[in-house]
């Protein structure tokens, strides 16, 4: 990446700057989101829901807490409670879980694991998104 620079001395008036042509480097920050985290871990034990309506209820099975593309199709809400979207969401031919947290622990463990071993730092932001910096290189 080139980057117009002037080069000035502190307390200089800007007419005494020399303009010039620097590379610069930077560093590329990445922010990685995994879409309907809950739902893609019971899916991994589940892979016949692959394409069915899935959510993920909250502690007692109160409310939906995670939801994938296909059950958000059928209009079903982060934070819905269970009790008034249960008969819809089973007639559509949808699936719900109970949490498990400890599942998705682990599951969220192995995902950083892996990305950590791929960058030089990684920031852990939740247990379904992190930021990852590169080193400084020249574009």
């Amino acid at each position: 990446m080139y980057l117009r620079a002037r080069n000035c001395t502190f307390g200089a008036s800007t007419s005494a700057c020399a303009d010039r042509d620097e590379i610069v480097a930077e560093q590329v920050i990445a922010l990685i989101d995994c879409n309907s985290f809950y739902c893609s871990c019971e899916r991994v034990f589940r892979p016949d829901l692959i394409r069915t309506p899935i959510v993920v209820l909250s502690n007692n099975d109160g409310c939906v807490v995670s939801r994938t593309p296909e059950a958000k199709g059928l209009g079903i809400k982060m934070g819905e409670p269970w009790f008034q979207i249960r008969r819809r969401f089973e007639a559509a031919g949808g699936v719900a879980f109970s949490s498990n947290y400890a599942l998705y622990g682990d599951i969220s463990e192995r995902v950083m694991t892996v990305i950590e071993g791929l960058v030089p730092q990684l920031e852990v932001y939740s247990i379904d998104k992190n930021k990852l910096h590169t080193v400084d290189a020249q574009s």
